[in-house]
C-alpha cells in the first residue's frame, strides 16, 4: 500500500505492515542513519504503553481523532505551502491563533466589560437589599445567621436575573479556555507523534524531515534544545503575559493574587518542561505563547476593542500601552 507526501509516494516499511515497531531513524548529514535525537524515555513511552498497561490512556489520547485531526492540519499546511516545518508549524500556529482564539479572546473581553459595567448597579443593589433584610429581620426576629443567608439567597438570585438580562454570564467568558486549552494539547501531541515516528500517517518520512528541516540552533526539530534558549524563551515570553494581566488589575482579590502565584510558578515550571520535549513542540509552544502576548496587547488597544464592539468601562484608558510602560517601570525598574 503505497501513501502520498509532499508531493510523492511512499512504500511503508514492512516491519511497520507487521504490527512491529521500529526504533525511528533520521537522516545525518553525511547521508547515514542515526536514531533519534530523542533521549530514550520520550521514544519509548509511546512503545510501551500499546499493552494496556499505566500509559495506555496515552496511547488512546495520541491515536484520538483531536490529535490525528492536528496532524491532518499541519501536513496540510506543509504540503499546500512547501514550506521548511519551522515555518509550517510558526504559519499553523499564526493561523489557529487568528481564526479561533483571537476571535474568543474578543469575546472574553466582551462579556467582561459588561461584568464589569454592572457593577455599580450590583452595588446598589446589594445596599439596597441589605436594608431590607436589616427591616425585615429586626420585625421577626430572624438570627444572624438566617437574616444572612436570606441575604445571600436573594443577592445570587438578582444577580443572575442581571445576567441574564445584559446576557453576560460570567461563565461564558471562560469559553476561550476550553477551546485553548485542548487545541493546545492535541498540537503538541501531533507534534510529539511527528518526533518520535509514533504517528500512524506518514510518520517515519515526516519525522526524517523534521530532523533537518529546523532553523539557526535547532536545525534537528526532533531533538532537544541543548542552548536551553527556546525553552527559557517560552517562560520569559508566558511571564510577560501574567506581569501584562497583574498589571492592569488594581486591588485584586486574594483569590485572585493566589491564581497569579499560581500562573507564575507555572511559567517557570514550563522551562525545565520544554527543555525535556523535541525542539518542534518547544517552537509550538514559543510560537502560541508570543500570539497570546501580541493578541493580549491589540485587545487594550482603543480602536481593536471598538471594532469588537467591546464596551467602554471605567478601567479603560485612553493611552494603555503608555500607562503599561509606566507601571512596569514603576514596579521592576524604579525599584532597583
Amino acid at each position: 500500500m503505497l501513501c502520498r507526501l509532499g508531493g510523492r509516494w511512499l512504500r511503508p516499511l514492512p516491519a511497520l505492515q507487521l504490527g512491529v515497531r521500529v526504533p525511528p531513524l533520521a537522516p545525518t548529514s553525511t547521508g547515514g542513519i542515526k536514531h533519534s535525537a530523542l533521549p530514550a524515555w520520550a521514544v519509548a513511552s509511546v512503545s510501551a504503553v500499546g499493552s494496556g498497561g499505566p500509559g495506555s490512556w496515552y496511547e488512546a489520547l495520541a491515536t484520538s481523532a483531536p490529535v490525528q485531526g492536528a496532524e491532518e492540519v499541519l501536513l496540510g499546511v506543509h504540503t499546500a505551502t512547501g514550506l521548511p516545518w519551522w515555518a509550517c508549524i510558526g504559519l499553523t500556529t499564526v493561523a489557529l491563533r487568528g481564526a479561533v482564539t483571537l476571535p474568543l479572546a474578543a469575546y472574553q473581553h466582551y462579556i467582561l466589560a459588561k461584568v464589569e459595567n454592572l457593577q455599580p448597579e450590583i452595588k446598589n443593589i446589594a445596599r439596597h437589599l441589605n436594608q431590607e433584610i436589616a427591616i425585615r429581620a429586626n420585625q421577626l426576629k430572624w438570627s444572624k445567621r438566617a437574616a444572612r443567608l436570606t441575604y445571600l439567597k436573594n443577592m445570587r438570585r438578582l444577580v443572575s436575573e442581571l445576567y441574564v438580562r445584559d446576557n453576560c454570564h460570567p461563565f461564558k467568558a471562560t469559553v476561550l479556555v476550553w477551546i485553548q486549552f485542548p487545541m493546545w494539547i492535541f498540537m503538541s501531541i501531533a507534534l510529539r507523534n511527528f518526533s518520535t515516528g509514533a504517528t500512524h500517517s506518514e510518520g517515519f518520512s515526516v519525522q526524517e524531515q523534521l530532523a533537518n528541516d529546523g532553523i539557526l540552533w535547532f536545525r534537528d526539530l526532533t531533538a532537544l534544545d541543548s542552548t536551553w534558549i527556546l525553552p527559557i524563551s517560552v517562560g520569559v515570553i508566558n511571564l510577560l503575559i501574567v506581569e501584562i494581566f497583574a498589571l492592569q488589575k488594581t486591588g485584586m482579590s486574594r483569590f485572585q493574587t493566589y491564581i497569579t502565584y499560581f500562573v507564575r510558578a507555572v511559567s517557570v515550571l514550563m522551562i525545565p518542561v520544554a527543555a525535556t520535549v523535541s525542539s518542534s513542540i518547544v517552537l509550538y509552544w514559543l510560537c502560541s505563547s508570543f500570539m497570546g502576548l501580541s493578541q493580549n496587547l491589540l485587545l487594550r488597544s482603543p480602536r481593536f476593542r471598538r471594532l469588537c464592539r467591546i464596551p467602554l468601562t471605567k478601567s479603560d484608558s485612553d493611552t494603555p500601552y503608555k500607562d503599561l510602560f509606566a507601571a512596569f517601570y514603576a514596579k521592576f525598574i524604579s525599584r532597583t
